[in-house]
């Protein structure tokens, strides 16, 4: 079966008319940049300071479109609308960056409540994703990875988010449900390898349990694929690789400049799709010794891998193969894959609003015309609106 990727019907078959056209009105305002960079600093404002009308505006505008819900059981019908259309569900539980230990350690028991409630429905929630800084001090992470001499109380720290990540991968496990670690800043990013490759070590033995994340946009990410890979087939277990290309391209050219060390991103887009490319073709060579989930937006690169998958007979539902995109986005992509019988997961983020609100405006950042996608987006929602005749 040939994947058309232009395919409107098969891509907003889950939408009511009345749905569809909130969707167009939606990423119609998305593609106003002015909007998004005012409306975005503003929101923010609103919800962290507790002006009264701000959570209620943001729950009924961009936050069912991005979000699956406030809890679990808030999630649960957007769970069912996806599995409806052949399409599995990653739980993503939206806190980040915290800061204290009693934060943290309510991360933790977030992540093992997901698991538990992915793992009464495996089959169409195979997957949880966490962040490490969900979980960790980020200026923890900072000074082991500048290789600081830890004090105490650090020490104590450090072994404190040891146990909650292992807690975690270790209820995953018995559970019968994967984890995905996403990557985050270079400068923290070779101490959640670390983290990373210990509960790999762990529990990947006998099938893959845990994903490390690896930023394609970085120059030196391809390299260390293939070097953890070799490091897995010498320790013994299987490599969990999800595969992106980044997120944090500003901010890393910022910091670069700042303190003088060359930006480790990649100097342009082909540089980066052709070190992506590159890294599917590496796993899906290895698919016996590790599991690969493509988490791209970029068409060509799925076409890619379904294209090689064809070639080399790997089974359009290979359990050692997945394909992502976010939730509310690309669902041309999302959909039509699906359709064709392959493995496809959407990232589904939930929680309150005030926490998942720094995941919101990222959302409609990247959704700007600034970078095409809410332009490509609203393209493909405006042809399904006419060709509905709505």
């Amino acid at each position: 079966m040939n994947i058309d990727f232009s395919n409107t019907e098969i891509a907003f078959a889950h939408f009511s008319d009345k749905e569809l056209k909130r969707t167009a009105w939606l990423f119609s305002m998305m593609n106003k940049p002015w909007l998004v960079k005012y409306g975005s600093a503003l929101a923010l404002w609103a919800v962290e300071n507790g002006i009264p009308p701000a959570e209620y505006i943001v729950k009924k505008t961009i936050f069912p479109h991005f979000v699956g819900g406030t809890t679990l059981l808030d999630s649960q019908p957007s769970i069912e609308s996806l599995a409806k259309f052949n399409t599995l569900t990653i739980l993503d539980y939206g806190a980040e960056a915290k800061e204290s230990e009693v934060d943290f350690n309510h991360t933790m028991n977030e992540n093992i409540r997901a698991i538990d409630f992915a793992s009464r429905s495996v089959t169409t929630v195979p997957v949880v994703s966490s962040k490490i800084t969900g979980l960790a001090r980020f200026g923890l992470l900072e000074r082991i990875q500048s290789a600081a001499t830890l004090d105490k109380e650090e020490l104590i720290e450090y072994r404190n988010v040891l146990k909650r990540i292992d807690a975690i991968c270790y209820h995953a496990s018995k559970k019968n449900v994967s984890v995905f670690f996403d990557a985050e800043e270079s400068w923290i990013q070779d101490s959640i390898d670390h983290l990373v490759w210990l509960m790999m070590r762990r529990y990947n033995k006998k099938q893959v349990v845990v994903y490390n994340t690896f930023q394609l946009y970085r120059k030196d990410r391809l390299q260390f694929l293939i070097e953890s890979f070799d490091r897995a087939q010498e320790a013994g277990f299987k490599l969990g690789a999800k595969l992106v290309r980044g997120a944090y391209m500003e901010k890393e050219a910022k910091r670069a400049q700042e303190m003088g060390y060359e930006n480790p991103i990649n100097p342009d887009k082909n540089a980066t799709d052709d070190m992506y490319n590159t890294a599917l073709r590496f796993c899906l060579d290895h698919l016996d010794k590790l599991a690969v989930c493509n988490a791209s937006h970029n068409a060509e690169s799925a076409l890619l891998m379904v294209d090689i998958m064809k070639k080399k007979g790997i089974a359009d539902n290979h359990p050692h193969t997945l394909f992502s995109q976010l939730y509310g986005m690309s669902d041309n992509l999302t959909f039509n894959l699906a359709a064709a019988g392959f493995r496809v997961a959407k990232y589904l983020p939930y929680g309150q609003v005030r926490d998942v609100i720094p995941y919101l405006i990222r959302r409609a950042q990247e959704n700007t015309s600034v970078t095409g996608d809410a332009g490509r987006e609203l393209k493909l929602i405006r042809q399904e609106v006419k060709r509905r005749g709505l």
